[in-house]
């Protein structure tokens, strides 16, 4: 299992205290910029891909709408990590498929072929706002792929669908990896996870605060539906990425010194409300209730935080517990676990330590990588374990 790193760019409040947009700006430009010299570590640690979103007026838990910008700025300051879309979102309302194809290619040119291509459809929160047609959004997403796809590779490119009626064009740039960057989707339904599946996609799983095992029955759905998969993409990419809030200090007293479970508590707090107000709106009190049950036991103070961290749900500890949680990660069948670590108000300081700590994992896991593989050659389904060994690494 590979480790990576996910960012949205929290900028949590409350803000400076200085007129506005004095503060506002100032906690952005703050995030932006730690967020940039912790992947800058990270890239000096062997960390595999830094995974960035686009996200559009989500105040305080996201403000990266233009991750093909930040992805530009990292290429020229990292040398070996991987650099994720995560996602583009491909609705027409969001952008026509040919700019996506410009933003993309360029950044994979700028990184000299260390682009990973997400996908994704957003919620209606954002669609709205954009005009994007919901219902259709599904469809519109895989005609945008293939169309993409076929503007990457074509000399002169000429289009005709449902959605897209696109003029004989030579789209440029192309990009720097043959054919193009490996394409993802995200999903966060079981429904989605299919989908991604029978596409011959990466699957990017972003539901959290899930057990293990649900997470884990997605992963199995996802890998059944590859087997029977028709690939929209030359490009076929059949692994499996999944997020989950990451805190690692020499000692448990040292990551809540640091204010974890606060800053774990706001994350819950934060997606459970937009979640209630922009999926959920329409549902009586007593269902938003059900959905959430965990904000009045909170309130009530019969819950707390760490109680996610003891279910697996998150990775918070020492390197010793981080370690021994991301393996059963990897034995569920995740090939990247996507390490989010800058949420709420953890000191940057804390955030550059849990990157050092868990990037020393990074050997560790190679290691089990290697076992693994001799297992599954030496075994031969015999007392060795054959088959056996870790899913998510025998494909």
């Amino acid at each position: 299992m590979k480790l990576d790193l996910l960012y949205e760019i929290d900028v949590p409040r409350p803000w400076p205290d200085k007129p506005h947009p004095y503060g506002q700006r100032q906690a952005e430009q703050q995030a932006y910029y730690e967020a940039i010299e912790q992947i800058k570590l990270a890239d000096k640690l062997g960390f595999h891909t830094s995974w960035h979103v686009e996200h559009h007026f989500r105040e305080g838990r996201s403000h990266c709408p233009s991750p093909e910008v930040l992805i530009g700025g990292l290429s020229q300051c990292t040398e070996n990590i991987r650099l994720g879309f995560g996602v583009t979102l491909v609705p027409h309302g969001f952008g026509p498929p040919m700019r996506v194809a410009e933003k993309v290619a360029t950044a994979d040119i700028l990184s000299k072929g260390r682009i990973e291509w997400g996908t994704g459809r957003s919620t209606p929160m954002e669609q709205i706002a954009f005009g994007v047609d919901i219902k259709n959004s599904k469809d519109q997403a895989r005609e945008a792929i293939q169309a993409i796809v076929g503007m990457w590779e074509a000399d002169y490119f000429e289009f005709h669908g449902k959605y897209l009626d696109f003029p004989r064009r030579m789209v440029t740039p192309k990009p720097y990896q043959d054919p193009h960057p490996p394409g993802w989707m995200a999903a966060t339904s079981p429904d989605s996870a299919k989908l991604v599946g029978e596409y011959g996609l990466g699957l990017l799983s972003f539901a959290i605060m899930q057990p293990l095992d649900v997470l884990k029955q997605r992963i199995d759905d996802y890998r059944l539906a590859s087997q029977n998969s028709k690939p929209i993409t030359r490009v076929v990419n059949n692994r499996v990425a999944a997020y989950t809030l990451v805190h690692c200090a020499p000692t448990m007293a040292e990551c809540e010194e640091h204010g974890i479970w606060d800053a774990v508590w706001w994350w819950y707090q934060n997606l459970a409300a937009f979640t209630l107000q922009w999926e959920f709106a329409h549902f009586s009190d007593e269902e938003k209730e059900r959905m959430f049950p965990l904000l009045r036991k909170h309130s009530e103070g019969k819950f707390k935080p760490q109680a996610f961290n003891d279910y697996n749900m998150i990775i918070v500890g020492d390197p010793d517990q981080c370690l021994e949680k991301m393996i059963k990660f990897e034995e569920i069948g995740v090939d990247e676990l996507l390490c989010y670590v800058q949420f709420g108000r953890l000191p940057h300081e804390s955030i550059l330590q849990t990157i050092e700590l868990i990037g020393k994992l990074i050997p560790e896991l190679e290691k089990r990588e290697i076992q693994t593989q001799v297992t599954v050659k030496a075994g031969n389904g015999e007392e060795n374990g054959g088959s056996q060994g870790i899913p998510g690494l025998i494909d």
